[in-house]
């Protein structure tokens, strides 16, 4: 803002708390669009602000992975989930997709926790609930560094191989996992391109004018048998 810029891209750690600086820069005639982990609608519609959300469906990318690893097991087995930062509006989407096809699964969610994102204390929370619940079957993470401290975990305890493990964004330290079956599935959100659809997006706010409206990107399953970019 103090640089006179007109438009601001901005991927937020938190859903709430960057909230009024986004606003500030609205009221100062900067572009505000939000990428990635989407804005809460609740505090936007408090403070009656408009700031258009670019990015995947975090909830449908979930749903992707949590069906395709319901798809190798049996109704009733039991599960786990790795969320994200409590506080983060992707965190909540893609745990509410994991939840609603491990539902219409039929299996049984034993234990949900947060892992906060970090591999280490995906590490610390996957260790405990596999002393916890030993009958775990498998183990769904909101991201793939979670995945990867679930993976190490399940190597420690001399588990590898027993328990399935899925988590989200496909990226490149989670791809040899795939490819020798430690993670079952990923999520690929085209990370690398969010950042230009929300510019291209800017662009076209600032030629245009017109009210900014949410636009939708790309979410894809990705598996052993997906073939590479």
């Amino acid at each position: 803002m103090a640089e006179g810029v007109d438009a601001i891209v901005i991927a937020p750690a938190d859903s709430k708390a960057l909230i009024p600086v986004c606003q500030r820069a609205q009221e100062a005639g900067v572009a505000v669009v939000n990428i990635d982990n989407r804005l809460d609608a609740a505090v936007l519609a408090e403070r009656g602000l408009r700031i258009p959300f670019v990015g995947p469906d975090n909830a449908r990318g979930a749903r992707l992975v949590a069906e395709y690893l319901a798809g190798t097991l049996e109704p009733g087995d039991p599960v786990a989930i790795l969320e994200g930062v409590p506080s983060a509006f992707n965190a909540i989407e893609r745990k509410r997709g994991f939840e609603e096809a491990l539902r219409e699964a039929g299996l049984e969610v034993v234990a949900s926790q947060s892992g906060s994102w970090e591999t280490g204390k995906a590490h610390q929370v996957a260790s405990a609930m596999l002393t916890e619940h030993p009958e775990l079957k498998a183990l769904l993470c909101a991201n793939d560094s979670m995945a990867l401290g679930a993976v190490a975990a399940l190597q420690a305890s001399g588990r590898s191989g027993e328990v399935r493990v899925v988590g989200y964004d496909n990226i490149s330290a989670v791809r040899e996992l795939l490819r020798d079956g430690r993670v079952l599935a990923t999520a690929d959100q085209h990370a690398d391109r969010l950042a230009v659809y929300g510019i291209e997006y800017a662009l076209e706010m600032l030629e245009s004018g017109k009210p900014p409206e949410d636009r939708e990107t790309p979410v894809d399953l990705v598996t052993a048998e997906t073939p590479s970019p």
